[in-house]
């Protein structure tokens, strides 16, 4: 397994190579950490660069002229260099765990040490780009090549440390598309209920990591076979066994249409997302069985309440909920539009989130009945239509209006939007048309005029 050489050239690795190379030169050890090493031995080209050294913080700080405190604690510096981040952090090990987070101390060391510190296998490899060479002090290089997940040591202990790297395995996992060693997969059902322990937000961090990015249906599998979705979303796991009218979802059961929806998504934002996970998520409550089909009736309603609680839990921003809202509500308004009148297609293509609602449409149909002839409609429909027909200039303000002889008040509100759907509609198309549409339609006492 060889790095390839055009990975290499890239401006992040170039300038976590001048780094190390600047720790070598006052005497210091000094090497790429963490993901970096596993994608650069897998063909990937990183996100970012991580490096440990046995320089101290004080000293990480004296060599470089632009640096942030960041973990100073933990040894931790950031060095900006043209100005990208690269985290530099002292090698070190850590004392005893008691929350199942951090370390209550920890001691600098050397580089074994560190590396023996760390979560799994895969990620405690270490490079060096002056020799360009790996040093692997776990085993990594051999799981790697296996496409197996193993954690570094016990994996109970490696779990009791910090207990978010029970579903950091199944992340791991879906995004190389490796399986879990069976040890420590054994370690991660016995230990599921744990994860109940983790802050919201690093949860919500790890779902929306795990969502967003690839074989996301494969981790929500593999979540649910580990005895982890149960503790992590309990909604979420009630979809399994939750049947469908096979004429409409021949692919099974709520759950298996979720992964199905989720493994299709290319580079979903997280929003989007978090809407695949959750449009759904309230068939399993109303579900409801009649002579001639199975029914759940309100489920867009009361899923967009249930997945505004999930999100709120997971201590998601409040746009991401909001658009996951919109989404969730919306998700079957779309089969309508080939059937709506101008004025209210219109005004459906231009709300701000219908491109996401699209592609939830599209994703909800390639994952059950596959008839795509309403997407193309309304693909074809919002990419062919000017945005100046969707959304054109008002004919009247509120000030034309009053110098009409209205008095302001709630039915300006309704008079102009009367006006806006005569225009969307193609029936008036200049301001004096509109006026003479709000002179028939709502004219003014005569005792005013």
């Amino acid at each position: 397994m060889k790095i390839a050489p055009g990975i290499l050239e890239s401006p992040a690795y170039r300038g976590a190579a001048a780094i190390i190379r600047r720790l070598r030169d006052e005497g210091f050890e000094a090497y790429v950490v963490g993901g970096a090493p596993r994608d650069l031995l897998l063909g990937v080209r990183p996100t970012d660069y991580d490096i440990a050294t046995d320089a101290r913080p004080e000293q990480v700080r004296a060599l470089f002229e632009k640096t942030i405190p960041v973990g100073e604690q933990f040894g931790v510096i950031l060095v900006l260099l043209d100005e990208t981040p690269y985290e530099v952090a002292t090698f070190r090990a850590d004392g005893e765990y008691l929350d199942g987070r951090r370390p209550t101390r920890v001691h600098f060391c050397a580089p074994r040490a560190d590396a023996l510190r760390r979560d799994f296998t895969v990620n405690a490899l270490m490079f060096d780009p002056v020799n360009r060479r790996v040093l692997d002090f776990a085993g990594g290089r051999r799981d790697l090549r296996l496409g197996r997940i193993r954690t570094v040591g016990d994996p109970e202990k490696r779990f009791a440390e910090d207990h978010l790297r029970l579903i950091r395995a199944v992340r791991f996992a879906a995004r190389l598309d490796f399986y879990i060693e069976r040890k420590t997969f054994a370690a991660i059902r016995r230990l599921a209920p744990a994860i109940r322990k983790v802050a919201a937000e690093r949860l919500g961090a790890e779902w929306v990591k795990i969502l967003t990015g690839p074989r996301a249906g494969q981790a929500l599998r593999l979540l649910s076979d580990s005895g982890l979705l149960i503790h992590l979303m309990p909604e979420a796991e009630a979809m399994r066994g939750c049947a469908q009218p096979p004429n409409f979802h021949p692919e099974g059961d709520v759950f298996t249409h979720t992964c199905l929806m989720l493994d299709k998504a290319d580079r979903p934002s997280p929003a989007l997302a978090l809407a695949l996970l959750l449009h759904d998520i309230a068939k399993p409550p109303t579900q409801r069985f009649t002579p001639e089909r199975i029914r759940f009736d309100g489920h867009c309603e009361l899923g967009a309440e249930m997945a505004g609680r999930i999100c709120r839990r997971l201590k998601l921003p409040r746009a991401v909920i909001e658009r996951v809202h919109y989404l969730t509500v919306n998700h079957l308004r779309i089969k309508d539009a080939p059937n709506m009148r101008p004025a209210r297609l219109k005004r459906f293509l231009r709300e701000e989130g219908f491109p996401e609602l699209l592609e939830l449409f599209r994703l909800d149909t390639v994952a059950s009945h596959g008839d795509l002839e309403t997407y193309e409609w309304c693909r074809r429909t919002f990419e062919q239509l000017p945005h100046e027909e969707i959304a054109p200039p008002p004919l009247l303000s509120g000030y034309d209006l009053i110098a009409m002889g209205y008095r302001p008040g709630p039915v300006f509100k309704t008079i102009l939007t009367a006006v806006e759907t005569a225009q969307l509609e193609g029936e008036i198309c200049a301001a004096d048309e509109a006026r003479a549409l709000v002179r028939r339609r709502f004219p003014l006492p005569s005792d005013s005029r």
